[in-house]
């Protein structure tokens, strides 16, 4: 599990390490607190284009998620993110919830009965996640959508993971490119969702959805770093 900053160094390296079932939920909590603390400008960014409720909507994906949580009976990781990916899905505010839910329960399809995860092996659950959300969406990077922000992520842990980095080093990595793919979104024309209607008017505002990835990733490597 995530250890606490007193703790001894060598301690904090293996946590970084490999990612435990215990290490998962830490994240988990972690970007749920990222996400309530920023959804004031979530809902801000989505009110461009779209209804201004994203930051509501992704707050009660933490909760859903939180909850989840709490009710998960079997302590394995594949477990867990099923859970956690239909309790996404089954919540109200548009498209945020199946292709956030999605997103997480398609992770779990790397799983097997591992236990922990290395760096590499922490790659191929984001890519199967991905994967998994392809079939959901023919969004791509540039259509200023989620997906700018999920592509970049998970090809940037792929790169790390092939570098021999550590869980900690890959979700580090994920968490940046999430971040500069979301950024990069305030430069382009909206093709999907609400604010496809006002295209080049949502130039200059980020995407809300790029965002909210963003924070969960953020959330993630801040926990297990």
């Amino acid at each position: 599990m995530c250890i606490p900053g007193a703790a001894p160094a060598e301690k904090r390296l293996s946590a970084m390490d490999r990612i435990t079932y215990d290490t998962l939920v830490a994240m988990f909590r972690s970007a749920a607190t990222v996400i309530r603390d920023n959804s004031q400008l979530l809902s801000q960014l989505d009110s461009v284009g779209g209804d201004g409720d994203h930051g509501t909507t992704m707050a009660r994906a933490m909760a859903a998620v939180e909850k989840a949580l709490e009710q998960c009976s079997s302590r394995t990781m594949k477990a867990l993110l099923e859970n956690i990916g239909w309790a996404v899905m089954g919540i109200d505010g548009g498209a945020t919830g199946p292709l956030l839910g999605t997103f997480f329960a398609g992770m779990a399809d790397a799983l097997g009965e591992a236990d922990s995860l290395s760096g590499a092996d922490l790659a191929k659950v984001l890519e199967a996640g991905l994967a998994r959300l392809r079939t959901m969406t023919r969004a791509d990077v540039g259509d200023k959508t989620m997906m700018d922000a999920i592509i970049p992520a998970v090809a940037a842990a792929r790169r790390a993971a092939d570098d021999g980095r550590n869980a900690g080093e890959v979700l580090a990595a994920a968490a940046a490119a999430a971040q500069a793919g979301a950024e990069s979104t305030k430069n382009i024309p909206a093709r999907y969702g609400r604010a496809k209607n006002i295209r080049e008017k949502s130039i200059g505002s980020p995407d809300a959805g790029a965002t909210s990835v963003s924070l969960i990733l953020k959330g993630f490597s801040q926990s297990a770093g």
